[in-house]
């Protein structure tokens, strides 16, 4: 039987130092001030502040023979030379080939994919220069100006995140002067009616993005505004309105997307590891331009050169990874709020939870051993100072979680008042300096008492402290940054599935849902159409079919075209 990490001397010598931490506070271990500059470190102008994590020096020596006992070295050599570590579905892991300068060499199964990856990335580039410089137009000769991105998991969680983020970048906005990018994921007909309230078909491009060109609701909403387009300008426009990122050219073709406009990646991309393939490149390139993308998958290969390189006493992913296991499988806090006090980065938190809990959320090892400790960990948040009116509270006096503090040097959008105490940004940052140290050293009864606080009041009032978090500091926020954001993250839930022994690049778990599902869809054609009764499903599940089906009888069993309108 293959060995478990838990079954090894350095997990065990950290179970057992878990004893030493809870009997220190971080109020006491934030006075130390040696201790507190070896936690932190610099990188290409990024700063790191782990200091308030529940950790000592001699904790983070004992992770990093952890680290040695996992072959977590050797595990990321693996990953970066395609190696098919995702060995479920026998596949390499090389999203890190998608933002590879294009003298790289990268191999998988003996061929170097990184020309492959430029082919469509310069493909790409001369797409949406003919978009955006007018000389593609729509059907009816108009320029084309809006978008909507078809996709869902990660063919739009993590484009999404990006967007987002460059909407307020003063460059990327200005290059994406006059134009809208909307993405479409939800089968919800509301979603489809919100995307295309406001548009006219004329001037929209619309980009289907499937691997399989299969994944029913991507293709159900793709069928949806292909007649939206076909209703208004003629079945022939769809060829001039509608590409895709798919790898299946023949149901590209059948559908009637003309296979030259077709964008490619490859099995070893994983979904929500794709934003840096054509899946996020085309969207963002059509609404910002190719050179303001470059700059994101810049960003992204700075990090990952890092990752690959650096010791891991100076390596950000490793040891943003390394602090996450210690949270979660020693000291017990499975969830982690991840907590930018920019609201640029307002969609950070749903992508990292879909990349870390797709990823980790896992029960048996790669090898197919149950686990006998939790793996993954709950991810959420919000933008600051959104979130101090909102979770906060539980944090601060509820449950411990660990908190990830993101803070931005520079605003994308300045604001300056007369005769205010501070400008708009210094107060936005004045809460990500304070709300750390108000996790970590709390307020004590002794203190309350001391400033006269009703004693009745005492308890209430009281904050046990000794929460931890860590502090990222970044110079600005534009497409290179964001792109090194995207890669700490990705490389971060690496390093803890390469700890925990799971593999982190599948997700069997997304399948039995889905299954069920056609089961369901099947019997709703069988009602609708046939006025079959519900049959084959548990008692529950048969009572509430039944009880959709009666009260949405008026739903047409030969229903003429009807789209939404707002």
């Amino acid at each position: 039987m293959a060995t478990l990490i838990s079954d090894t001397a350095p997990w065990k010598d950290l179970k057992a130092h878990v004893a030493d931490i809870n009997k220190t506070h971080l109020r006491d271990l934030m006075s130390d001030n040696d201790r507190c500059k070896s936690m932190m470190l610099e990188f290409d102008d990024i700063f790191l502040d782990y200091s308030r994590q529940c950790a000592t020096l001699d904790t983070m020596s004992k992770l990093f023979k952890l680290a040695e006992a996992a072959h977590l070295k050797e595990k990321i050599t693996s990953m970066f030379n395609g190696e098919h570590i995702n060995s479920t579905e026998n596949r390499s892991v090389l999203h890190v080939a998608l933002r590879a300068s294009k003298d790289t060499t990268i191999n998988s199964d003996g061929k170097n994919v990184v020309p492959d990856v430029w082919q469509v990335l310069d493909k790409i580039k001369e797409f949406s220069d003919k978009v955006r410089n007018g000389s593609w137009v729509g059907a009816t000769g108009k320029p084309l100006t809006n978008v909507i991105a078809i996709g869902i998991g990660g063919s739009f969680l993590g484009p999404l995140f990006v967007h987002t983020a460059l909407q307020t970048d003063p460059e990327a906005s200005k290059s994406a002067g006059g134009r809208q990018l909307r993405f479409l994921a939800n089968v919800d007909p509301v979603d489809v009616a919100r995307n295309i309230t406001g548009l006219d078909p004329e001037t929209t491009l619309v980009v289907v993005v499937s691997k399989t060109f299969t994944t029913a609701e991507t293709m159900l909403n793709a069928r949806t505004l292909r007649e939206w387009i076909s209703s208004s300008l003629g079945p022939q426009a769809v060829s001039k309105h509608m590409v895709a990122v798919s790898t299946n050219l023949k149901l590209v073709e059948k559908f009637g997307i003309d296979p030259n406009n077709a964008f490619a990646f490859w099995d070893w991309v994983g979904g929500r590891y794709s934003v840096s393939s054509a899946v996020g490149v085309l969207p963002l390139s059509l609404q910002y331009g190719f050179p303001v993308v470059e700059k994101f998958l810049k960003g992204a290969r700075s990090i990952d050169q890092q990752f690959q390189s650096a010791p891991f006493e100076k390596n950000i992913p490793v040891l943003l990874g390394l602090l996450s296991v210690w949270n979660v499988s020693f000291l017990g806090y499975p969830a982690r709020a991840i907590l930018p006090y920019t609201q640029a980065l307002e969609k950070l938190a749903p992508h990292i939870q879909q990349v870390s809990m797709e990823s980790n959320g896992k029960g048996v090892s790669i090898d197919g051993v149950s686990l006998p400790f939790e793996a993954g960990e709950i991810d959420f948040g919000e933008p600051g100072t959104n979130g101090q009116h909102s979770f906060y509270q539980l944090i601060h006096q509820g449950r411990v979680i660990p908190c990830d503090f993101i803070g931005i040097v520079k605003s994308q959008q300045p604001v300056y008042l007369r005769d205010e105490v501070v400008n708009n940004h210094d107060e936005l940052m004045s809460n990500f300096f304070a709300q750390p140290d108000a996790l970590a050293y709390g307020k004590t009864p002794e203190q309350l008492r001391s400033e006269n606080v009703a004693s009745h009041l005492v308890p209430h009032k009281t904050f046990t402290g000794n929460r931890p978090s860590l502090s990222l500091l970044l110079p600005s926020l534009d497409a290179y940054r964001i792109g090194q954001l995207l890669a700490m993250y990705e490389h971060r839930i690496a390093v803890e599935g390469f700890i925990w022994g799971i593999n982190s690049f599948d997700q069997w778990g997304v399948e039995l849902g889905k299954s069920l599902a056609s089961q369901v869809r099947k019997q709703l054609h069988a009602s609708r159409k046939k006025g079959e009764s519900v049959e084959g499903f548990n008692f529950s599940t048969t009572k509430m079919l039944t009880r959709y089906l009666k009260a949405s009888a008026d739903v047409p069993s030969e229903p003429t075209t009807l789209l939404p309108k707002i």
